[in-house]
C-alpha cells in the first residue's frame, strides 16, 4: 500500500499529525534540557546526566508502564500520558535548580514509556482491523509501512526541532529574558505540543483493542492472573528472538550519539556545520528507509538481521576510514538501515503477538531501546575519555575514531544473536 493511501485513513492520519507535532516539541525540549543543565551546572558531566535520565526510566519505570498498558484501554493511556507530560513540561523550567530539572525530566520519560507501547499496539487496529469481527485485513507490508510512518514522525523532526529551538532561544534573548527564563518558552511550547497530541488522540473514537483481541486479552488475564508484569515479556520466545537486534541497534545509535560531535570536529574536521549536515543525512536516510520498506520481501527477522549488520559495517568503516565523504554517505545508509531494523522489529512483535502479550512485548521493546541507547552512549563516551586521558592511540587512531570502529564491530557481531524462535516467521510482503 502506498504512503498516500495510508494517510487517507482519517484516524491514522490524526494520530500521525499529533505525533509529528509532539515529536517536534520533544526534540526542542531535549536540546533545551541539555543547554539548561549546562547553564545551571557549568559541567559537561552534568549534561551527561541527561543521558542517565533516559536510562533510569527504562530500568525502573518499565514494570510500572507494563502494568498500566495491560490494564487500561490504549486511548485512556495515551490521553492521560499527554496531559500529565504537558503539566510536567510546564513545571520543569520554573525552578532553576538541578535537582528540580532532573526530577521532572525523569518523570516525563517514565510517562513516555507508557504512551509509546500503547500507541504502537493501536496501529494494527487503526490501519485495518475489522472493528465488528475482530479480524485483521491488513498484510505485513501495510503494517510495516504504517510503523515506518510513525517512526518517521520522531526521527524526521530532529533537524526541525533543532532549528525551532535555536529560533525560540533567539526570540527569548531579543525579548530580554535572561538567565533560565530564556528556556521557559521552549518548555512551555513543548507542553503545547503534548496538548496537540492529546487533541489528535481525543478525536479518534477508538484505538482498540478490537473484539477479537479483547477476548484474547480477557482470556490471558484469566489464565495468568496477576503475572503480567514487565519481566513476563522477557519470557516470551518471540520477544527474546527480536530483542538482541534492538540491543545492537541501540548500541550503534548510542555510540554515534555520544561520539558524533567529537568525531566530526576532531577526526574528519567538519565543524559544527558538518555535524548538522551529518544529522540531516541521517534523517534523509530514515526517510529513504521508510520509502523502501514496502518494496522488500522475506522474513522480518532476516530484515532486522541484515539491517543491523549494515549498521555495524557502516559504523566500523566510518571509524576506520575517517573519510568526510564516506561519513556523510554512511549516515544516509545508517539512517535507512536503522529505520528498517526498528520498524521490522516492531512489526514482527505486532504480527506475532496479540492482546496482553503484544502490549508487554512493545513495552519491552521501547524500554530496551531507550536503556540501550543511554547505556551505549555512556560507555562509548567513557571509553573514549579513558583512552584520551591515557594518551592511547590504538592502531594509530584517535580515541573517538577507534571506539566508533570498535562499536561497529560489536554491532556486527551482535547480529548473530538474532534467531527465530521456531515456526514460520511473518513475511514482509
Amino acid at each position: 500500500m502506498a504512503l498516500k493511501e495510508q494517510l487517507t485513513r482519517p484516524d491514522f492520519r490524526r494520530l500521525i499529525i499529533g505525533q509529528t507535532v509532539s515529536a517536534l516539541g520533544d526534540w526542542m525540549g531535549t536540546l533545551a534540557l541539555m543547554y539548561f543543565v549546562l547553564e545551571l551546572s557549568g559541567s559537561t558531566t552534568a549534561v551527561g546526566g541527561v543521558l542517565v535520565l533516559r536510562l533510569l526510566p527504562s530500568a525502573l519505570g518499565a514494570p510500572v508502564a507494563a502494568r498500566v498498558v495491560t490494564r487500561w484501554r490504549r486511548r485512556r493511556v495515551m490521553l492521560t500520558s499527554d496531559l500529565v507530560r504537558a503539566g510536567m513540561a510546564v513545571a520543569l523550567p520554573v525552578v532553576a535548580g538541578l535537582w528540580w530539572v532532573y526530577f521532572w525530566a525523569f518523570m516525563i520519560e517514565v510517562v513516555g514509556l507508557m504512551f509509546l507501547p500503547a500507541r504502537d499496539a493501536a496501529i494494527p487496529f487503526l490501519i485495518g482491523e475489522d472493528r465488528e469481527e475482530g479480524k485483521d485485513d491488513h498484510d505485513t507490508g501495510t503494517l510495516e509501512l504504517a510503523n515506518g510512518i510513525t517512526m518517521a514522525t520522531s526521527y524526521g523532526m530532529i533537524p526541525f526541532g533543532a532549528g525551532a529551538f535555536g529560533l525560540i532561544l533567539w526570540i527569548s534573548e531579543q525579548a530580554g529574558w535572561g538567565g533560565h527564563w530564556r528556556y521557559v518558552l521552549v518548555f512551555w511550547l513543548d507542553a503545547l505540543t503534548y496538548l496537540a497530541s492529546w487533541l489528535a488522540v481525543q478525536a479518534i473514537p477508538d484505538l482498540g483493542p478490537g473484539p477479537g483481541e479483547r477476548l484474547a486479552m480477557e482470556r490471558d488475564e484469566r489464565e495468568a492472573g496477576e503475572k503480567h508484569g514487565f519481566f513476563s515479556a522477557l519470557r516470551l520466545r518471540v520477544v527474546r528472538s527480536v530483542l538482541p537486534g534492538i540491543v545492537v541497534v541501540a548500541l550503534g545509535l548510542g555510540a554515534l550519539f555520544s561520539l558524533g560531535v567529537v568525531f566530526v570536529k576532531g577526526v574528519i574536521n567538519a565543524g559544527q556545520i558538518g555535524f548538522g549536515a551529518l544529522v540531516v543525512c541521517f534523517g534523509v536516510g530514515a526517510v529513504v528507509g521508510l520509502l523502501l520498506l514496502h518494496r522488500k520481501t522475506g522474513s522480518l527477522l532476516t530484515q532486522v538481521r541484515v539491517a543491523t549488520a549494515v549498521q555495524g559495517v557502516v559504523i566500523a568503516s566510518m571509524g576506520g576510514l575517517a573519510s568526510k565523504s564516506w561519513s556523510f554517505a554512511g549516515a544516509v545508509l545508517f539512517g535507512a538501515a536503522a529505520t528498517s531494523a526498528l520498524v521490522g522489529g516492531i512489526t514482527y512483535l505486532q504480527e506475532s503477538l496479540g492482546g496482553v502479550d503484544r502490549n508487554l512485548a512493545l513495552t519491552a521493546f521501547h524500554a530496551v531501546l531507550r536503556f540501550g541507547l543511554a547505556l551505549a552512549a555512556l560507555l562509548a563516551g567513557g571509553a573514549a575519555d579513558l583512552l584520551k586521558e591515557a594518551g592511547g592511540r590504538p592502531l594509530g587512531m584517535v580515541p573517538a575514531q577507534f571506539v566508533l570502529m570498535l562499536s561497529g564491530l560489536v554491532v556486527l557481531a551482535g547480529t548473530f544473536l538474532i534467531r527465530a524462535p521456531g515456526g514460520r516467521e511473518p513475511a514482509a510482503t
